[in-house]
Order: C-alpha cells, then sequence, then structure tokens
C-alpha cells in the first residue's frame, strides 16, 4: 500500500512536466523559448514544440498584420498653412529575436509606443517639404509612399516591416477654419457675382440685338405696307378719275348723294342752310342743274281722244299727269348722307 500510494503522485508529477514541456504554436503567432531571459529557440511555424520544464519558457507574439493609428500631428507645409493630419500605419514583426531585444518584455504595446515616435517625425519631414494644396489634393499616394520608406527604415532596428501607411485625416486647425471658410465664402461670392455680371452683359446684348431686329423687321414691314397701300390707293385713284372723267356730271351727282348720306343720317344734329343752296339741287323738284342728268324733257300735251303719241317721239318719252298738266323732271332718290 505504501507503496503504490507513492507511486501514483510520482507519475503524477511525471506527466505534468512533460505536459509543462510541450507547447504549441498557433498559425498567428510566433514564439520564443527563453532561458533566464536569453533566447534558446524560435519557433515561427505552426505545430508543437518543445521546452525545458521549469527553466525555460514560451514568449508569444502576434504574427499578423497589425494596425498603428498615429495621433493628430500638426504639420507646416511649404506655403507656412498649418494643417492637421491622422495617419494610420500597418506593420507586422518579422524578426522576433530583433524585436525582443529592442521592446523587452513590453511586446505590442511597447512596439506600438516605438513606431508612433517614428511615424510622427517621418509624417512631418515629407510633408513639410510640400505645398500644401499637394498635401490636401487627392493625388497624394507619392507622398503617403514616402512616409512609408522612411518609417520602414527607421523601423528596422525594431525587427518589424511598416507595410503601408495612409493618411486619414487632412484638415485646418480650428482657429484657422473659420477665417478660411470665410476667404473661401468670399472667393466663391466673388465668383458668382463674375458670373452674374457676365451673364447680365450677355443678356444685355441678346437683348438689345432682339430689340434691334425688331424694329428692323417693323420698318421694313410698314415700309412695305405704305409701298402697297400707296400702290393700291394709286390704282384706286386710277379707277376713279377714269370712271368720273367719263361723266362729270354724275360724278357731281354721285358726290353730292355721298354728302347726303353723311349729312342727313345723324338726327341729333341740325343744318341751316337756304332752300335755294346749290346743297340741295338734287332734292329740289322746281329746278335741276342745267344739263344734269334729272332734268325732266316738258310734257307734252296729248289731244283729247287721240291715243297715239305725237310725231317725233317715242312713247316711252312721254309722262303722264293729272289734268293734262305738264309734269316737273322726278327727282333722284337721295342717300343717307352726312354734309362735309
Amino acid at each position: 500500500m505504501n507503496r503504490s500510494s507513492l507511486i501514483l503522485p510520482i507519475l503524477a508529477i511525471l506527466v505534468a512536466i512533460g505536459f509543462s514541456s510541450i507547447f504549441i504554436v498557433d498559425e498567428r503567432e510566433k514564439a520564443l523559448v527563453l532561458q533566464f531571459g536569453q533566447v534558446k529557440a524560435v519557433k515561427e511555424e505552426p505545430g508543437i514544440g518543445f521546452k525545458i520544464p521549469l527553466i525555460q519558457e514560451v514568449v508569444r507574439y502576434d504574427g499578423r498584420i497589425l494596425g498603428l493609428p498615429t495621433q493628430p500631428i500638426e504639420v507646416t507645409p511649404l506655403d507656412d498653412r498649418r494643417l492637421v493630419v491622422d495617419a494610420f500605419a500597418r506593420w507586422r514583426i518579422v524578426d522576433v529575436v530583433e524585436f525582443r531585444e529592442a521592446v523587452g518584455v513590453g511586446g505590442i504595446d511597447a512596439a506600438q509606443t516605438r513606431l508612433q515616435r517614428i511615424m510622427s517625425p517621418a509624417i512631418r519631414e515629407v510633408l513639410g517639404g510640400v505645398p500644401s494644396i499637394r498635401v490636401l489634393s487627392e493625388d497624394r499616394t507619392v507622398l503617403m509612399n514616402q512616409i512609408r520608406d522612411l518609417a520602414r527604415r527607421q523601423a528596422q532596428a525594431l525587427g518589424v516591416d511598416v507595410i503601408d501607411v495612409r493618411l486619414t485625416r487632412t484638415d485646418l486647425p480650428e482657429q484657422n477654419l473659420a477665417a478660411t471658410y470665410g476667404r473661401m465664402r468670399a472667393e466663391r461670392e466673388r465668383e458668382a457675382a463674375d458670373e452674374i455680371a457676365r451673364g447680365n452683359e450677355a443678356a444685355q446684348r441678346v437683348r438689345a440685338a432682339a430689340d434691334r431686329t425688331v424694329v428692323e423687321v417693323t420698318s421694313e414691314a410698314r415700309r412695305l405696307a405704305e409701298v402697297i397701300r400707296g400702290e393700291a390707293d394709286a390704282q384706286r385713284n386710277g379707277i376713279y378719275a377714269n370712271a368720273f372723267g367719263r361723266d362729270p356730271e354724275f360724278f357731281a351727282f354721285t358726290r353730292s348723294l355721298t354728302s347726303y348720306e353723311r349729312a342727313l343720317q345723324s338726327g341729333s344734329s341740325s343744318i341751316v342752310m337756304q332752300p335755294d343752296s346749290d346743297f340741295f339741287q338734287y332734292l329740289r323738284t322746281d329746278r335741276a342743274p342745267e344739263g344734269g342728268p334729272l332734268a325732266a324733257a316738258p310734257a307734252q300735251a296729248a289731244p283729247a281722244g287721240d291715243g297715239e303719241a305725237a310725231a317725233g317721239e317715242e312713247p316711252g318719252d312721254q309722262v303722264g299727269s293729272p289734268a293734262g298738266q305738264p309734269t316737273a323732271a322726278a327727282p333722284a332718290a337721295p342717300a343717307p348722307a352726312a354734309a362735309q
């Protein structure tokens, strides 16, 4: 009983020692086997490793690509226009032994601090040698590559490799934003005023050209209208002259009828004239203009009981009258007209 009770603890101790001498390295890790602080073995491949229990220890480091967001820093480009810049770097451990010697027991956190001290001067050095317009432009890949190369050379002493650097924010300091925005607003307002002035000028030119075209077209139309109206009036006057020239008395008669129409068509006016005035010569039954078309032929008295016309007269030339009295010339039917 005593021997079996001793064997079990011894076996347990041996099993514990055997397990403590074995360690497993994940594919995302890199491991160092240290003995009293000195590196005895490096395990970078995933799998099982061995160490001396109680004497050696295993230190593990992340073998993946890590990120480093830098603190906002102020840089002054060549044009003395201060900028606030944020950057983001990606790095990984390439030499575990050198990394251990550089950062000691601090590990990843100590490496991040050391890289922060490397990145800030590199950013200031690269961005301080170019104008701010180049830093603020979209095409700044060259500047980021220069920062990466400069930081990579300095980070080699840490056993790490800086893979990439990106500028995440490039902005003006808070104290300069208001003045900068005001200046930008003033420039945009000036440009807007220039555009409005140029637009108004173009509008005035177009409006003036349109007005001139309207005047020219209207003038030409009026000229053509006057020419056509003059030709029409000339033709009308020619027709009138030709028609009235054939019979002047008929022309006088028609003019009198027109005057009657204009003078007598308004019932609210009164005309005071002598009855024997020439104006009423075609309205009077007692006389007609000499040789006028309304002069009546004297009536011929027919013998009683004689049914034939007098010698030398046509039947249509006789005008019957009651009681054998001669008949005066029939007045022309006046047309309503206004006197002029």
